[in-house]
C-alpha cells in the first residue's frame, strides 16, 4: 500500500491533500458539538450553561491528551518521514497505552471533583445538576476518546488524511441521529403529507452525553480496526499496546510539555474567563456556551489546516527540506485568511439568526450576538498565527505554543477583563472585546518565533 510522499511535488496541492480531509472531518466532528448545543437549548437556559460549564472543567483533562497528542505527531512524522514503518508503528503503539493509563488517572480524578468545580461557576442548583448529568458519563469513556484521537493523529501523519476524515463523519452522523433520540420524550417527525411523533427515551442532557460517547467509540472502533489490520500504511500489534517502552513514552511527555503548559495556561484562563461571565449569570454563561460551540465550526478548519501541515512539516524537516517546510506554513495561512473571510461575512450577517438555532432566549440572543461579531474578528489573526504555527507543531518546538498562549491571556486578555468587569464596570460586550486583545498578543508573539527561525534546527528522531 503505497502513501503520499509529502516531502516531493507541489507544497500547496500536498496541504489541499492533508488538510481538506481533515478540516472536514474536524467540522463533522465539531458539528455534533453544535447539535448538542441545539437539541440542549430546547431543554432550558440552565441545561447550556451546564455543559457550558461542564466543557470549561474538561478542557483541563484535555491538557493531558494534548501533550501526549502534539508529542506523537512530531514523531510518527518524522520516523515515518525518514522510512522507518516499525519504529512508526511502535511510537502508534506507546502513545495508545500511555493515553490509556493517563486517562484513567484524570477520570479518576475528575469523578470526585466535578460536583465543586461546578458550584464554583454557579450556584443554581439546576445548573449544578446539568453538569453532573452531562459529565459522569463523559469521564467513563475519557479513555475511548483519548484512544480515538490517537488513532486519527496516527492515520494523519503518516499521510492517511482521509480515513480519519470518514471516521470523524461517522462519528457525527450518529451523533446527530441518536441526540434528539435520548434527549427528548417525543419526536415530532414532518414530511410533506407526514406528520408522525415517535417516542424518545426522554434522557436530557444525561441523553446528549449517552449519544456522544457511544458515537466516539464506534468510530474509535473502526479506525483501532485499521490500524490492529494493517490496511492503513503501518501495522499495530495488540502486545505492543500492552508493553510500555520508557524510550518513546519519555519523549511522549517531554516533546509536547510546552503544549501541555499551553493548553494548562490556556484552560485555567478559561477558568478565569468563566468565572468572570458568571458575575453576568447564567444567561450569560449559556450564551457563552453557544457563542463557543458556533466559533468551533470556523476554529476547526484552521486546527485541520495547522494538523494537516504539521505533518508535511515533520516529513520535509525529517529530510532536511527547510524551504518547503516554510512554503508550507505561508499557504497555510493564507488558505486560513480566505476560509475565515467567506464566514464571517455570514456571520455578521446573520449573528441574532445564528443565535436563534440554539435558543428562544430574547436575553440570550441580546448577549450573544455582538458576541460572535467580536469573536469572528479574532479569528482572522488566528488563521494567520495557525498556518505559521505548523512549523512548531511540525518540528516539535512547542515552546512558542505555551509563551504565546501565557502573556496572550494572563497579560493581555484577563488583566483587560478585570479592569472592564470590576474597575470601570462596564457591560459585558468588554468581557468579549477582551478575547481579541489576547488574540493580538499571542499573534505578535508566534509570528517573533517564526522568524527567529530556531525551528529549523530541530530534530525530534
Amino acid at each position: 500500500m503505497k502513501t503520499r510522499d509529502l516531502t516531493k511535488g507541489s507544497v500547496k496541492k500536498n496541504l489541499l491533500y492533508m488538510s481538506l480531509p481533515t478540516m472536514a472531518g474536524f467540522l463533522a466532528q465539531t458539528l455534533y458539538d453544535v447539535v448538542d448545543m441545539m437539541w440542549i437549548g430546547r431543554l432550558s437556559v440552565e441545561a447550556l450553561a451546564g455543559v457550558t460549564i461542564f466543557a470549561t472543567i474538561f478542557w483541563l483533562v484535555e491538557v493531558l491528551n494534548e501533550i501526549i497528542g502534539s508529542s506523537s505527531v512530531s514523531l510518527i512524522a518524522q520516523s515515518y518521514g525518514e522510512g522507518n514503518k516499525k519504529q512508526t508503528s511502535k511510537i502508534i503503539e506507546q502513545t495508545i497505552a500511555f493515553k490509556g493509563l493517563v486517562a484513567i488517572i484524570a477520570g479518576i480524578i475528575l469523578l470526585f471533583t466535578l460536583r465543586p468545580l461546578a458550584a464554583f461557576f454557579d450556584s443554581n442548583p439546576r445548573v449544578i445538576e446539568s453538569v453532573i448529568s452531562y459529565g459522569y458519563i463523559r469521564i467513563f469513556f475519557i479513555p475511548i476518546m483519548f484512544s480515538s484521537f490517537t488513532v486519527n493523529t496516527a492515520l494523519r501523519s503518516i499521510g492517511d488524511s482521509k480515513k480519519p476524515f470518514y471516521l470523524m463523519l461517522i462519528s457525527s452522523i450518529l451523533n446527530v441521529v441518536l441526540d434528539p433520540i435520548f434527549i427528548f420524550d417525543t419526536l415530532p417527525i414532518k414530511f410533506g403529507f407526514i406528520d408522525i411523533t415517535l417516542n424518545g427515551f426522554g434522557l436530557g442532557v444525561f441523553g446528549a452525553a449517552l449519544a456522544t460517547v457511544i458515537s466516539i467509540t464506534i468510530a474509535f472502533g473502526i479506525g483501532f480496526y485499521y490500524l490492529l489490520a494493517g490496511k492503513s500504511y503501518v501495522k499495530i500489534s495488540l502486545k505492543g499496546i500492552f508493553k510500555l517502552d520508557k524510550e518513546i513514552d519519555y519523549k511522549l511527555i517531554t516533546i509536547g510539555l510546552p503544549n501541555g503548559a499551553e493548553a494548562l495556561n490556556r484552560n485555567l484562563s478559561n477558568f478565569v474567563v468563566m468565572k468572570f461571565i458568571g458575575h453576568y449569570g447564567s444567561v450569560a454563561i449559556a450564551a457563552s456556551g453557544i457563542g463557543m460551540r458556533f466559533m468551533g465550526l470556523l476554529f476547526m478548519p484552521l486546527v485541520g489546516l495547522m494538523m494537516g501541515g504539521g505533518a508535511i512539516v515533520g516529513q520535509n524537516i525529517g529530510v532536511n527540506q527547510i524551504d518547503r517546510a516554510k512554503e508550507t506554513a505561508k499557504s497555510a495561512a493564507q488558505l486560513g485568511v480566505a476560509l475565515i473571510s467567506v464566514v464571517s461575512l455570514v456571520t455578521f450577517f446573520f449573528d441574532e439568526q445564528i443565535m436563534r438555532l440554539f435558543t428562544t432566549e430574547q436575553e440570550v440572543i441580546a448577549i450573544g450576538a455582538p458576541m460572535l461579531k467580536i469573536f469572528v474578528l479574532g479569528m482572522f489573526l488566528l488563521a494567520i498565527l495557525f498556518g505559521y504555527s505548523t512549523v512548531f507543531s511540525g518540528s516539535g518546538y512547542n515552546i512558542p505554543f505555551f509563551i504565546s498562549s501565557f502573556f496572550g491571556r494572563w497579560g493581555g486578555a484577563i488583566p483587560f477583563a478585570f479592569i472592564a468587569i470590576y474597575v470601570l464596570k462596564l457591560d459585558i460586550m468588554w468581557l468579549w472585546v477582551s478575547y481579541l486583545v489576547g488574540d493580538f498578543v499571542e499573534f505578535m508573539i508566534i509570528m517573533y518565533y517564526y522568524k527567529q527561525g530556531k525551528w529549523q534546527h530541530k530534530k525530534v528522531i
